[in-house]
């Protein structure tokens, strides 16, 4: 599902609200956790999951072309750990 699928559908689920209201609100919603993380912090969605950035260390990778050592920097990634009631669902239990 991508973005827009997402904005159609609660729109579709919700007819008293406009479609331009609904793609507000999603967005809103992804500034919000984008900036959490930009800032640091760790974003939880009880039952489906926790957002949080986890630093990679500097290291010495290879280019895979040419097999040449290249240093690669330390870097933040977003990590997302699914929650429980996520998991339960996707493995058939709930």
């Amino acid at each position: 599902m991508i973005r827009s699928e997402l904005i159609q559908k609660i729109a579709d689920e919700n007819p008293h609200l406009f479609q331009r209201d609904v793609e507000r609100i999603v967005n809103t919603i992804f500034e919000e956790i984008t900036d959490a993380l930009a800032n640091g912090d760790r974003v939880e969605l009880r039952g489906f999951g926790a957002f949080s950035v986890k630093t990679r260390d500097a290291r010495v990778g290879r280019n895979p072309r040419t097999g040449e050592a290249v240093s690669v920097d330390q870097k933040k990634v977003p990590f997302f750990k699914t929650g429980k009631l996520l998991r339960d669902r996707l493995n058939g239990k709930a």
